[in-house]
């Protein structure tokens, strides 16, 4: 007999072992969560375990009253943020946070990352937001919670499909899409964009953003309505 959610845990395993394969982060410094809206849960990486240690019956599956349903290890320090996002944001099927090091920079400056390419451009309808820091009040009660209320926050106005990636001020990136593994490589995304910029800005301080003409049919062609980039069932 197959453990609980078999599935939706191995699909979480394989993208958590993307972000060190990727180059996003070292040690333990990030996880990624994937949601089964049919069943109504989701599955993130344990607490502080090193990748190479990590195995499907390590992922912790939670119901969305952050409630554990399946596993035995202690969740990701992050959980609350992941389920913040999941109950505000339809659509999302994946979330993951890094410390990847470029995009973390952005964050730490407090700086949203505008779109000066078409790079930037097949990713985001836009510029990356950057939230305000959190204040005592907030830090003092459930950080977690609030790190997650922040981010929705943030995106008022802004569509979470069409932008899939925030930077939290003085912290780093959280990012998004239909799946967790989605959500890994559009971190893995994010943090080349993130590269891409610091060194626009280093060769021309004053660059200027991408034309929305041409910012708006790249995003379009990739994920608009009458999209052709890619094959059919590609995710």
């Amino acid at each position: 007999m197959s453990a609980p959610y078999a599935a939706l845990r191995r699909e979480v395993l394989a993208a958590n072992l993307e972000i060190p394969s990727r180059n996003l982060a070292i040690l333990t410094w990030g996880n990624v969560s994937g949601f089964d809206a049919e069943a109504g849960v989701f599955a993130i990486k344990p607490s502080g375990m090193e990748y190479a240690e990590l195995r499907e019956e390590d992922i912790v599956v939670l119901d969305l009253e952050g409630r554990v349903v399946a596993g035995e290890r202690n969740p990701s320090s992050d959980t609350k943020t992941h389920l913040e996002l999941y109950r505000a944001f339809p659509g999302l099927g994946g979330v993951c946070h890094t410390h990847s090091p470029h995009a973390t920079a952005w964050a730490q400056a407090r700086r949203p990352i505008p779109c000066l390419g078409t790079t930037h451009a097949d990713l985001a309808a836009g510029e990356i937001p950057c939230t305000r820091f959190l204040d005592a009040a907030e830090l003092g009660g459930d950080y977690e919670k609030a790190t997650g209320t922040l981010i929705i926050e943030t995106f008022h106005g802004i569509d979470p499909l069409a932008v899939p990636a925030v930077l939290v001020a003085g912290h780093g990136p959280f990012v998004w899409g239909r799946s967790a593994r989605e959500a890994v490589r559009n971190a893995a995304a994010l943090e080349e964009v993130a590269r891409m910029a610091l060194m626009t800005f280093a060769l021309d301080p004053q660059a200027e953003e991408l034309p929305a003409h041409i910012s708006g049919k790249h995003w379009e062609r990739k994920h608009g309505m009458g999209a052709y980039y890619g094959q059919k069932g590609q995710h």
